[in-house]
């Protein structure tokens, strides 16, 4: 690192649970994120902001004015602009350590293991149960961490999945297997802008502790947090024997 990086990221390196050597590993680091939007957009500020060498974002959508609320990395003159290249914009003002490749594509079935392919870790904040599990069976058949985060009204879910492993659950393992469940969206069903904050920076943590571990592993837990009552809790998430993960 130079001079001006070690300065940059002063307060990661004196964590002894990051330090240089971690920071390191941040800067080499490439994450994806699927989705720019609640989720997206604060967990790509921490991230650029962490120095994650290497930032994919996959969004098809464009900045509306009702985004705003919640989706802060944007401003309104990038009202109707392409969320991806708004974000790149937004990302090479914060970090210009930060390499930014702008996917303007909807992830599918059939394109998935290319744009996941190579990642370090995935965070999934898309709006769609077909997406997410498409993003999940993707990163657990490339063995890649998925860290995936969902809010609605005043509550969120936040978990992180290595189901390759003998003794950790799959996503599917949590929501099953059924691709034609109804979605209900922000649109549709409101959300309090400030917990979209509080989940795309909880997902940007786990992110970096995916890059560098510390503290305790995540997988095998699901974080639920309740905004309207003022209460966070963690409850086990075991592997389903069902699931086709359990016979892999």
């Amino acid at each position: 690192m130079n001079d001006a990086q070690l300065e940059r990221y002063a307060r990661h390196i004196i964590l002894k649970e990051i330090g240089g050597a971690g920071q390191q590993r941040l800067l080499d680091a490439h994450v994806v994120l699927i989705g720019a939007g609640g989720i997206g957009a604060p967990a790509l500020q921490y991230l650029a902001a962490a120095g994650v060498g290497r930032l994919t974002v996959v969004d098809d959508d464009a900045v509306s004015l009702s985004n705003l609320q919640r989706q802060v990395l944007f401003a309104t003159a990038d009202v109707d602009r392409s969320k991806v290249e708004a974000a790149r914009d937004a990302v090479a003002r914060l970090n210009p350590d930060v390499g930014f490749a702008a996917v303007m594509a909807r992830l599918t079935e059939q394109n998935a293991a290319d744009l996941l392919r190579g990642a370090d870790v995935v965070v999934d904040g898309s709006d769609n149960f077909a997406t997410r599990l498409a993003v999940a069976d993707t990163a657990r058949g490339l063995t890649i961490p998925l860290v995936s985060a969902a809010v609605g009204q005043f509550d969120g879910q936040l978990g992180v999945f290595r189901g390759w492993e003998q003794d950790k659950p799959c996503y599917r393992c949590l929501v099953g297997h059924d691709p034609d469940r109804a979605d209900a969206s922000c649109a549709d069903q409101g959300v309090i802008g400030a917990l979209t904050g509080v989940m795309g920076s909880l997902a940007a943590i786990e992110a970096i502790r995916a890059i560098v571990p510390f503290g305790a592993d995540p997988a095998g837990t699901l974080l639920l947090v309740d905004a309207l009552n003022f209460r966070f809790r963690t409850i086990a998430l075991p592997k389903d024997p069902g699931c086709g993960c359990a016979r892999l």
